[in-house]
């Protein structure tokens, strides 16, 4: 069983702006996630330059950093297929090597629906231009989940490799050197191993050119894979790998999440220690926020970072400093997000030990375009 403690107490922190261009056409980043090179420069990877929340534009963009996270490169573009690319994972991979995940989706239906609604002329050109290139030939070769891998610290990358699951923050890399990815089932039903549930873990032996699957975390009673979406994982000292998971009401699953005593739009846990071969069932942690990411402080402790969806909108923080078992929940980053339309923040420690936590919100007013923002800031007293 799992213990969680509400403390709904701010942190002294710093804030500033990745990159946002609030009034421009293709203003839209979201979805970001941070590493932190060995050399202490910082990248972020994110879905940018769109249209919007939902729109065909979708490009998946880096960003770098020299000066721990104070200034920031302009984007540079790492996919741009003729459909829409993404939710960007980034890992370190030691040296100069990274991998960036991604996933790409033919949603022709959906936003045939809302270029319908579309009132501005030019708008409307725009994406009628971008619309006719997803055909059923761009879905056959480019949809789905995947990664590539640079060798020079972003500025070339490999091929496209398919991986069947997908996590918005992609991979993480164990202390062995091993790959480990923790996501959702990103293929059919039918192409899937029978018994398995959407949550399952995958590794890699060669730097994240091959996967192997590993093994899928039972659900809550009561609850279906419709309901889960967006994990993430760490390793902790002793090898303990901890998962946390994005729970929500979802058309087309069996039961309300409030009927069964459960938190919508919440997390999940789930352990493994067996370097995800088997997983504990998961428990819910009972608060509001999601999806979550993980990251292991050099003081041990553990630290989950969240969107926070209800008013004041923001970014919050949950800490464990025994692994998991117990957490200290809403410590408050920000609280001065526009509106809901925010959050999938990520961390990093940097050298003195603070944290650098990227995030996507409206940077000024509901008006705006999203961007990509930061905070920094430390572990409050313990």
């Amino acid at each position: 069983m799992v213990d969680t403690k509400q403390v709904n107490q701010a942190v002294e922190a710093e804030h500033g702006i990745v990159y946002a261009l609030p009034n421009d056409f293709f203003g839209y980043f979201g979805w970001p996630t941070v590493a932190r090179m060995p050399d202490g420069r910082l990248v972020v990877a994110a879905s940018g330059l769109r249209n919007g929340h939902i729109c065909p534009f979708g490009r998946n963009t880096i960003c770098w950093s020299y000066d721990d996270g104070k200034t920031w490169t302009s984007p540079r573009v790492v996919n741009d297929s003729p459909l829409d690319d993404r939710d960007s994972g980034i890992i370190s991979l030691g040296g100069d090597k990274l991998l960036i995940s991604w996933f790409t989706t033919d949603s022709r239906q959906s936003l045939a629906k809302r270029y319908g609604d579309l009132e501005d002329p030019i708008q409307r050109a725009r994406w009628n231009e971008m619309l006719a290139q997803m055909t059923d030939t761009a879905a056959e070769k480019y949809a789905g989940s995947a990664v590539r891998l640079s060798d020079d610290g972003g500025e070339t990358w490999g091929e496209r490799i398919a991986v069947p699951i997908n996590a918005n923050h992609g991979p993480i890399q164990l202390k062995s050197g091993r790959l480990l990815y923790f996501g959702r089932r990103f293929v059919s039903e039918d192409q899937w191993p029978e018994g398995y549930s959407a949550l399952v873990s995958m590794s890699s032996d060669d730097g994240g050119h091959t996967w192997d699957m590993g093994g899928s975390v039972p659900l809550y009673p009561g609850t279906d894979d419709l309901n889960h979406h967006e994990p993430h994982v760490a390793e902790l000292p002793d090898g303990k790998l901890v998962a946390h998971i994005r729970l929500q009401n979802m058309a087309g699953a069996p039961n309300k999440l409030e009927d069964l005593g459960l938190t919508h739009f919440s997390i999940m846990q789930s352990e493994s220690t067996d370097g995800g071969k088997t997983w504990t069932q998961e428990e819910p942690l009972g608060f509001h926020g999601s999806p979550p990411h993980l990251m292991l402080h050099s003081s041990g402790a553990l630290v989950c970072v969240y969107g926070y969806r209800l008013e004041p909108y923001g970014q919050r923080a949950a800490i464990s400093y025994d692994g998991g078992q117990t957490w200290a929940y809403d410590y408050i980053l920000r609280d001065d997000g526009p509106d809901h339309d925010l959050g999938y923040p990520s961390s990093v420690e940097l050298a003195d030990g603070s944290i650098l936590t990227v995030y996507y919100q409206k940077p000024y007013s509901t008006d705006d375009q999203c961007g990509l923002l930061w905070t920094r800031w430390h572990l409050p007293e313990h």
